[in-house]
């Protein structure tokens, strides 16, 4: 039965506060454009919540937690549970829910991004480290199959930003 007493869920479009500041030549890794993008929008909605898999300092979701502790999930080496938790949220008063880790680690958790996609869930799944080279990280931490994995999702979009501008035009 509905709760009649509840507040109606605030209805306004999430607007990005500010376009990206790079300048021609910066060299910015798109994981840290991630983080700045992801903060952004913290602050031009209230609805926009981040959950991590104990990458928050790789994937840059930190920049996130510090400014909204109260809207920042820590779902630490636990990648199926973040992503139904991200689901969870996202079917929750238009709550728009972004959950990041390695790319690689998103593979574990294959299962329910299949049934949320099922489930027509509108969640933000952020993979970083994927690639062939990722430096010091190592092989462990690298992903391919997670593009062949997303794309064989029905109404899955694949971004694949290639700098913090589109990184930023990406999250937003």
């Amino acid at each position: 039965m509905p709760n009649n007493d509840a507040a109606p869920a605030d209805l306004s479009p999430i607007v990005m506060p500010s376009v990206p500041s790079y300048k021609k030549g910066d060299k910015v890794a798109t994981r840290r454009a991630y983080g700045v993008a992801l903060a952004k929008l913290g602050h031009g909605s209230k609805r926009v919540v981040a959950l991590d898999g104990d990458t928050k300092n790789s994937t840059f979701s930190e920049l996130f937690k510090k400014e909204f502790p109260d809207r920042y999930i820590e779902c630490f080496i636990a990648e199926q549970n973040m992503v139904g938790v991200a689901i969870g949220c996202a079917t929750r008063d238009r709550t728009v829910a972004f959950a990041s880790t390695f790319a690689a680690f998103l593979s574990r958790a294959y299962d329910q991004i299949r049934m949320g996609a099922i489930s027509q869930t509108n969640v933000n799944l952020v993979g970083s480290h994927c690639g062939v080279s990722i430096g010091e990280d190592g092989p462990s931490q690298m992903a391919l199959e997670d593009l062949a994995l997303f794309r064989a999702i029905p109404t899955c979009t694949v971004f694949y930003p290639s700098d913090g501008v589109s990184t930023e035009n990406a999250v937003d």
